[in-house]
């Protein structure tokens, strides 16, 4: 059993864990802000633009009408509700490609960079061995040596 709970513990101390639990607390918000974005600003305006008393989300189709003294209650398809969460799910989608791009543009020049980066310490060590192949030797020198000793 101990070694469950320190198996657990080292899981929940990775950093993919945390990162995860971070992006679901962020979206969840962000959900909110787009929900309220198209609830409060989008569908109202074009609720007006459509003349739908009531705002947009009221916008149904009565299947059985009510009647209280019966005590039926109304049976209605709310399809307002319906084109506002697909709204909600367009605006989202937008958003995350948006960012994905964005990343990716990222991605792609710091990757480029990098291998710039790459190709000038693989030219600087290209200059620096061909440096070192034109220095002579020692035993270059030292029969250069020799031999100017023998002319003279």
């Amino acid at each position: 059993m101990k070694q469950f709970f320190k198996d657990f513990g080292t899981f929940i101390k990775r950093g993919n864990v945390l990162d995860l639990a971070v992006a679901v607390i962020i979206g969840g918000a962000f959900g909110k802000i787009v929900s309220s974005l198209v609830n409060d600003v989008i569908m109202p305006t074009v609720g007006w633009i459509v003349g739908a008393e009531g705002g947009f989300e009221n916008l149904k189709h009565v299947i059985t009408p009510a009647n209280e003294t019966l005590g039926i209650a109304e049976h209605a398809i709310y399809y307002g509700r319906f084109i506002q969460n697909i709204v909600d799910f367009i605006i989202i989608a937008f958003v995350i490609f948006v960012i994905i791009r964005l990343v990716s543009r990222a991605n792609k020049l710091a990757t480029a960079k990098l291998l710039k980066e790459q190709e000038q310490l693989t030219e600087a060590a290209k200059e620096k061995e061909v440096v070192e192949e034109q220095k002579p030797t020692v035993e270059e020198l030292l029969t250069d040596i020799k031999d100017l000793l023998a002319k003279k």
